[in-house]
């Protein structure tokens, strides 16, 4: 069995390490071509994405000897273990050195990257260039690296580890639930869609806290209402709470989470995976979760699309019941950055509005700006309101529905639009 095997999904990554793997494994035959041994390769990305997985199956698959390198001492001892490590592997080639979470081996900022740690770890490559030692390092992010570290020779290849999605994702949640005793009732294509872009760790913690609900429930077998409430809770940071709204409460917060999901249901069909409304500790009032498009920063259109769901639950109280939603704050803060991005870096409402000088900004610049992003989250509440006024039976359905069962998911959704004949 390969080591690869190992890492579920990822299959991109994967290729790429199996073909460095091969380089090691195998150099005579690239080497008659004239191919030099790669130094090494930085895996970077969120946490709890299984970057030290992949490292550590990359360097058991090459079947050479493995070091590994974690920041556990002071400063000076741990520069010292650095060069320590590498004059190891240096006497026991062929040697894979796993430098693990490198960007958590010196506090050093953006300004500041030559600190004696990063030194060592690009002087201790340098030094065994040309030898059968290879490293592999992983980081949370590559900013505060200096520039010369992350250069051709040292990290060869810079992989970005994404958050899964699309069949990623489904195949991280099928091999969890494998471990389990699930019931057949469970549609894998609606829980990911729903966790799509969550980390591993917390694909891992939402079907494991699933299997809790279950057994205090003391269920021979977890079912979807046990991963709902564990996605509530993992996900979206809304463990249940003991005590209950008043219903008029439930009321308009069904109308808010469904003033969002007709919204982006009639701009993008299909695009609701979940909502809810059951009471939650905290703030949060009711949860609604959409889909984002894979080319959702490809075209305007869908962020401006996701401007107007954003406004969606505003619009919905205000429409029936007349009152400003005092629970919309996060909503309208969200739809403000992307219209601020439309306006300061995509220029998308003229020129006069762009700061090119960067080091000075006028008065006049500024309210410019400000009016202008004033103005286009003006016309994106009108549109919101306007798309839920055309659809108030659907909005009328959805949040009825809601109130009856406290969440809704998407084939609930299908449901009435179905009933209610809409495409």
């Amino acid at each position: 069995m390969s080591e690869f095997e190992k890492i579920i999904g990822y299959e991109a990554v994967k290729k790429e390490l199996e073909r460095t793997c091969d380089i090691l494994k195998n150099f005579d035959k690239y080497e008659k071509l004239g191919v030099k041994q790669p130094a090494g390769i930085l895996l970077y990305g969120d946490a709890g994405l299984g970057k030290t997985l992949m490292a550590q199956c990359f360097a058991r698959e090459t079947g050479w000897n493995v070091y590994i390198v974690r920041k556990g001492k002071p400063n000076g001892d741990f520069v010292k273990e650095i060069s320590e490590t590498y004059e190891t592997a240096k006497n026991n080639q062929p040697a894979v050195v796993v430098l693990d979470d490198l960007d958590k081996y010196s506090n050093e900022d953006e300004i500041h990257k030559n600190s004696d740690e990063f030194v060592t770890v690009q002087s201790c490559i340098d030094d065994v260039k040309g030898l059968k030692v290879f490293s592999i390092a992983t980081a949370n992010e590559k900013e505060s690296f200096p520039k010369s570290l992350l250069r051709a020779g040292r990290f060869d290849k810079i992989i970005e580890i994404e958050r899964p999605k699309g069949e990623d994702c489904k195949k991280i949640i099928e091999y969890y639930l494998s471990r389990k005793k699930y019931i057949s009732n469970i549609d894998i294509d609606e829980v990911a869609k729903i966790l799509e872009y969550s980390s591993c760790a917390e694909l891992e913690a939402v079907i494991n806290e699933a299997g809790i609900y279950a057994g205090s429930q003391n269920k021979s077998r977890l079912d979807a209402e046990d991963i709902i409430r564990a996605c509530m809770r993992v996900v979206f940071r809304a463990p249940e709470s003991l005590s209950k709204d008043k219903e008029e409460n439930i009321e308009m917060i069904a109308y808010h989470e469904a003033g969002h999901a007709v919204i982006s249901e009639v701009l993008n069909p299909g695009s609701v995976n979940l909502l809810s409304v059951c009471k939650y500790e905290g703030d949060i009032g009711g949860v609604t979760s959409c889909s984002q498009r894979e080319d959702y920063f490809f075209k305007k259109k869908y962020m401006e699309d996701k401007v107007v769901s954003l406004l969606g639950g505003r619009a919905a109280t205000e429409l029936i019941y007349g009152e400003i939603d005092v629970g919309a704050n996060s909503d309208i803060s969200r739809a403000f950055r992307i219209v601020i991005r439309f306006n300061d870096m995509y220029c998308s409402y003229g020129f006069d509005t762009y700061d090119w000088n960067y080091r000075e900004c006028s008065n006049r610049l500024l309210e410019r700006r400000e009016n202008k992003v004033s103005q286009e989250m003006e016309r994106y509440y009108l549109e919101a309101k306007r798309i839920l006024a055309e659809n108030k039976f659907f909005l009328d359905a959805v949040a009825k529905a809601l109130i009856e069962k406290k969440t809704l998911r998407a084939k609930d959704i299908l449901d009435i639009k179905q009933k209610l004949l809409i495409a």
